[in-house]
């Protein structure tokens, strides 16, 4: 049955929600402010088997987002929509020790079995190092991951906007707020124009949820981070489309996307928050940095200063599913820096939900109600 569906926030996971349900044949509004999405400021490296996080179910989450990329490419061009914002070009992550690097390959080498996708593993040295990436100085080995990828998160946003209206979806740049009824049922409020209701709706609002539901009396365990990074453009000839991306110890990646775009970063900013202004006491240090192991990015010229806020919970969990006390209204948030892993299998799953369907992986697992609280009002 044909359902009408909201979704708030045309990030990540709002617009692969709403390209999913609008291929389904739903009819879908999407509404967007377009002001600090995450999505639009994350460096975007899919290389996620390396972390140190004992979290489990995080890491079942980010495993399997990055595996999902297939999927959604697949659609993707099944629709006649072919995009290079994706690529799998391997990743070189850089240590200061052997021992960091000897550590990080045993434990890629160890996920490898439940994860192929990683691919080769191998430390490079010398003559190989220069062979994969030959503009990379001061550096003596790096550990090669064959799966990492990188994906440029608005230009696959994009097209993902693209193609729900291709399926009859509307796209509405405003902001709104929710209000609810006495028996849960929800309705959009926009600027102009009477309340909407809808059979459901998907709250992707990323760092703004809060904001969205604490006047339907609500308490939502998620705090914004401030991210910037850097958009450089050199001479494409100098710039081959595919460069492994690169994984320093530290704070920043570097990006290179190919056709002389470079991107660096990006930051992590507790105490800034909701802080949407360009600040080059921050992005300064990041491109001297870069120029260490890049020299040849000296003469690029800096395209972009793109700010977003990521959202974190206090646990550094993400979380999705069914609002606690709302008809038909589901959630996502708290993906924090591995959104663009996580953000378009978690846009799916909701996709799924909203439909009535099953998530195929245990919605338990990561409770909304576990950060979304009714104060009871």
């Amino acid at each position: 049955m044909k359902k009408k569906i909201a979704v708030i926030g045309g990030g990540i996971v709002g617009a692969t929600a709403s390209y999913y349900l609008a291929k389904a044949g739903h009819s879908v509004s999407v509404f967007d402010s377009g002001k600090g999405q995450a999505t639009a400021a994350s460096a975007g490296i899919i290389c996620p088997w390396l972390s140190r996080r004992r979290n489990k179910k995080w890491y079942r989450l980010v495993s399997e987002g990055a595996a999902f990329y297939d999927k959604l490419l697949a659609d993707l061009a099944s629709d006649g929509l072919k995009t290079d914002a994706y690529a799998r070009c391997g990743a070189l992550i850089l240590g200061q020790s052997v021992d960091y690097l000897q550590e990080v390959h045993d434990r890629a080498l160890e996920r490898r079995e439940q994860a192929p996708l990683i691919g080769n593993v191998a430390i490079l040295k010398g003559t190989e190092l220069k062979k994969i990436f030959p503009p990379l100085s001061n550096v003596e080995q790096a550990l090669y991951v064959g799966g990492g990828a990188r994906v440029d998160g608005r230009e696959l946003t994009k097209t993902l906007l693209q193609a729900t209206t291709q399926y009859g979806g509307t796209i509405l740049k405003e902001t709104v707020s929710l209000t609810k009824d006495n028996d849960g049922t929800l309705s959009i409020l926009t600027p102009d124009g009477p309340p909407q209701r809808f059979d459901a709706v998907i709250l992707a609002a990323g760092a703004w949820l809060p904001q969205l539901l604490q006047p339907l009396g609500y308490t939502v365990d998620v705090r914004g981070q401030k991210g910037q990074l850097v958009v450089l453009h050199q001479n494409e000839d100098s710039d081959p489309q595919n460069y492994p991306v690169i994984m320093p110890q530290g704070e920043i990646d570097l990006l290179p996307f190919g056709k002389g775009k470079t991107v660096i970063g990006a930051s992590h900013e507790n105490d800034k928050g909701y802080d949407l202004q360009p600040d080059p006491s921050v992005t300064d240090p990041m491109l001297e940095q870069a120029l260490t192991w890049l020299p040849n990015l000296k003469e690029a010229a800096t395209m972009a200063i793109r700010v977003g806020t990521r959202a974190y919970t206090s646990d550094f969990s993400p979380f999705f599913g069914s609002v606690p006390g709302l008809q038909n209204c589901f959630a996502a948030s708290g993906l924090g820096s591995s959104g663009l892993t996580s953000g378009p299998l978690i846009g799916y799953l909701l996709a799924e939900l909203a439909q009535g369907k099953e998530s195929s992986l245990p919605i338990e697992d990561y409770p909304v109600a576990a950060y979304v609280k009714s104060t009871g009002r």
